[in-house]
């Protein structure tokens, strides 16, 4: 079924860095960005690893990235209207419909395509996840503010896209997996 084998919704930290994780371990990643992400309004002092930068920077670097350094296919302004879940995997409308085997939503505090799909939520009316970001609908993950009640960071969700990645990784590869680089790989 898959016409990809990972899509993800959101293009902020949370989105790009799952895309990234997946496609720099081989898996082929489309992701879908309205380019509404709060990192537009943010300036990064407490982004580990950066002492001051930009948001519109940041997300510049990352999407450039993703795309040219891992080969993610980024559908920029490009909004998903709709998903659903079927036997094979996921069916994602934005425009048309695209597949694939696994779904990752990034779209911030907006749960309304968690609450499409049939996701569980919580008592705090966040996306009930498990510790890698899966959740109540096999093979889909939810990341960032949507599993946060209020406690919303960009680490935060880059690391939630990352564990979401390694997770897909780990199932796709049949064996625990990491992605963890040596100065060899460079």
């Amino acid at each position: 079924m898959a016409e990809t084998d990972v899509i993800v919704v959101g293009g902020g930290p949370a989105g790009l860095s799952t895309a990234l994780f997946a496609s720099k371990n081989g898996l082929d990643a489309v992701a879908f960005d309205t380019d509404a992400t709060w990192m537009h309004k943010a300036h990064l002092f407490n982004y580990l690893g950066i002492r001051s930068m930009d948001g519109d920077v940041f997300l510049d670097r990352a999407r450039e990235q993703a795309t040219a350094d891992h080969g993610v296919t980024l559908h920029e302004e490009t909004e998903v209207t709709a998903v659903e879940a079927d036997e094979e995997g996921f069916v994602v409308t934005a425009g048309e419909e695209h597949t694939a085997d696994y779904l990752v939503l990034a779209t911030g505090a907006n749960r309304d395509l968690a609450e499409e799909l049939g996701c569980d939520f919580t008592d705090e009316d966040v996306v009930d996840v498990d510790v890698t970001m899966e959740t109540s609908v096999d093979d889909a993950y939810a990341t960032g503010a949507m599993v946060r009640a209020e406690e919303w960071q960009a680490v935060i969700s880059a690391g939630d896209g990352a564990a979401a990645a390694l997770n897909i990784l780990t199932k796709e590869k049949g064996e625990h997996y990491h992605d963890f680089d040596t100065p060899a790989d460079v």
